[in-house]
């Protein structure tokens, strides 16, 4: 029971504190890269790790994924599938300065959330009759997490001397974030199966999870439509 506090509490806290990262990223990041100028690979390393710990989208996301995967080796596949789906897009996103609306690509974000709740409540099966190739929903869905993170270096105006390095120390922190954040949900969910609770109480975690991406969707399009 008191993984379960512990797991929830956790999942309160990215909520409550990822509302003042709802959109963009906070103000002394905004300060610091519009006054960047030219390769500066250690800071955006910092702000890439730093704004996937509270990316809390992001996070809810990954812990939807993992939920039910038991084996290192099936962590390691689902999360690699992940990075490179972000990283191809966060790069191609920045460098091609491609027109990415902020609001609705956080909302398909949101959405994807909705997708893995469903998902590990069985719903393709129960409603489908069949079940989506799971790997590449993890692809797909992590190319436009990538496209999320990309819109939020588009929207700041900085140096685009070194562009190229700062966008590759900022790629490497998220995935330093990404790391440090599944350690810790890694081993609350792992300590967690050893109670009997686990699945007793799997299917309302995952539909929280699901209720936490539709309120990130209806949060996101209230704010494309008042932009």
């Amino acid at each position: 029971m008191k993984y379960i506090k512990i797991f929830l509490s956790i999942a309160l806290l990215i909520l409550v504190s990822g509302a003042a990262y709802a959109h963009g990223v906070d103000e002394d990041t905004q300060t610091f890269l519009s006054g960047n100028s030219g390769v500066a690979f250690v800071p955006f390393l910092y702000i890439g790790a730093k704004h996937m710990l509270t990316g809390y989208d992001h996070l809810l996301f990954l812990v939807g994924v993992i939920f039910f995967l038991y084996r290192p080796k099936e962590v390691l596949l689902y999360v690699s599938f992940f990075t490179i789906g972000h990283s191809i897009t966060l790069l191609l996103g920045v460098l091609a300065d491609m027109a990415i609306n902020a609001y609705l690509i956080d909302a398909i974000i949101a959405l994807s959330i909705v997708y893995k709740g469903f998902d590990n409540l069985g719903g393709f099966q129960r409603f489908l009759g069949r079940q989506p190739n799971t790997k590449a929903a993890v692809l797909i869905f992590g190319l436009f997490h990538g496209f999320g993170l990309a819109s939020k270096l588009q929207e700041l105006s900085f140096d685009r001397t070194g562009l190229l390095t700062n966008l590759l120390g900022f790629n490497i922190g998220v995935e330093i974030g990404q790391f440090i954040a599944l350690a810790l949900v890694l081993f609350i969910i792992t300590n967690w199966r050893r109670s009997p609770s686990f699945l007793k109480f799997s299917t309302v975690t995952n539909m929280l999870l699901m209720a936490a991406g539709f309120l990130l969707f209806g949060y996101q399009l209230v704010g494309y439509f008042n932009s």
